[in-house]
This record gives structure tokens, C-alpha cells and sequence, in this order.
């Protein structure tokens, strides 16, 4: 066709714009493993300020014994940090994400249809960053689940969600020595535990 005559075409070349995609789709992936090895160590460094073993610490974290050793050797070089309170009841911004992402990741879980499920998933595969804008986005996702599955939802959600939104509405001012991602990932699994064990 003369349309194809036209414009001459290599296929052995990429252009700008493939390259762009597929290096950014690379890129994300990699910046998520980066993140997740940071997250990683910095929890190795607060099981043993709870005192586990570096056995046990391999053990969970499927590392070897050395490489737990020498986590802990470096984060030991600091000044001991105050221990973790793992209470739910906690207003600083990145705690109320994670319980946001635990409580969402849980009606992903149970609710076939919904909203909040690709969020979710993204967030899980590090396409998705903890900014405002993709907080607030979750929450609407979370608030039309709560609303659509209400009949069958335990109680526990709503509530979980009303402490959460609240938090977030009017964010505390609290100074906390575990990182962000840190705050995160313990308020995820606290909540998610919590109401498993709720009604």
C-alpha cells in the first residue's frame, strides 16, 4: 500500500517510544525490588531489637545466618532505638496508610467484585506509591466497596475504615523512629490481623 511505502519502517531498531515503555516497565519493577530489600533490612534491624535470634531471623526472612549477622552488625553501629509500639490506635500519616492498604487488600480478598482490587494490586507490585493522591484514590475505591458489600461486610470493616478516615482527615503531628515504609508494613499486618480475629 502507498500509506506503507511512505513511511519506511526498520524492525531492527526500536524507537524512542518502545524503549521509553518497556524501560519503564523494567524500571518499576527494579525500584520495587529496591524498596522491598530497604524495607527487609530495616525490619531485620527491629526483630532483633525484640530480642529473636539471628536463627530465627533467617529463618523467617529465608536469608542466610551470615547475612542476617551482618544487618544487624550494621544497624548495632547506631544508637539503640525506642521500642515499636505495635497498637493500632496511632495517628501518624504512614501508620494510617498501611491500615488503609490492610483493610482494602482484605475486602480484595473477600469480594469478588471488588473496587479496590487492581489498586490493591498495584500497590503490592510497587506500581502504586503512598502518595496523597493515590491514598485518596483508595480510599474512594474502599468507600464504594464498604457501601456496595455492606449487607454481607462484617461490622469490623466500617469501623476500621471511620477510625482510618478520620486519622487521615486530620493527620497528627508525630514524630516516629521506624521509617515510613516501616509504619506501613506493620500497620498493614496488624490490621489485617485484627480483623481476621474481628466480627
Amino acid at each position: 500500500m502507498a500509506g506503507e511505502k511512505d513511511t519506511p519502517q526498520n524492525p531492527e531498531t526500536l524507537t524512542e517510544e518502545q524503549a521509553e515503555r518497556m524501560l519503564a516497565g523494567m524500571n518499576e519493577v527494579i525500584r520495587a525490588g529496591e524498596e522491598m530489600r530497604k524495607l527487609r533490612a530495616e525490619m531485620i534491624k527491629m526483630f532483633a531489637d525484640f530480642g529473636w535470634t539471628q536463627d530465627r531471623i533467617a529463618q523467617l526472612t529465608d536469608m542466610s545466618q551470615p547475612a542476617v549477622s551482618k544487618q544487624v552488625t550494621k544497624y548495632k553501629m547506631g544508637d539503640p532505638l525506642p521500642p515499636t509500639k505495635l497498637s493500632l490506635d496511632q495517628h501518624d500519616v504512614p501508620w494510617l496508610e498501611g491500615r488503609l492498604w490492610g483493610l482494602a487488600e482484605e475486602i480484595s480478598e473477600n469480594y469478588d467484585t471488588a473496587r479496590c482490587t487492581r489498586y490493591v494490586h498495584a500497590i503490592a507490585r510497587g506500581k502504586k506509591r503512598f502518595t496523597p493522591q493515590n491514598v485518596d484514590e483508595l480510599r474512594r475505591l474502599v468507600e464504594e466497596d464498604l457501601t456496595l458489600h455492606q449487607a454481607q461486610m462484617p461490622s469490623s470493616y466500617r469501623n476500621a475504615y471511620d477510625e482510618i478516615s478520620r486519622g487521615l482527615d486530620i493527620p497528627a503531628e508525630v514524630t516516629t523512629t521506624a521509617s515510613a515504609s516501616v509504619r506501613r508494613a506493620l500497620a498493614y499486618q496488624i490490621q489485617r490481623d485484627q480483623l481476621r480475629g474481628g466480627s
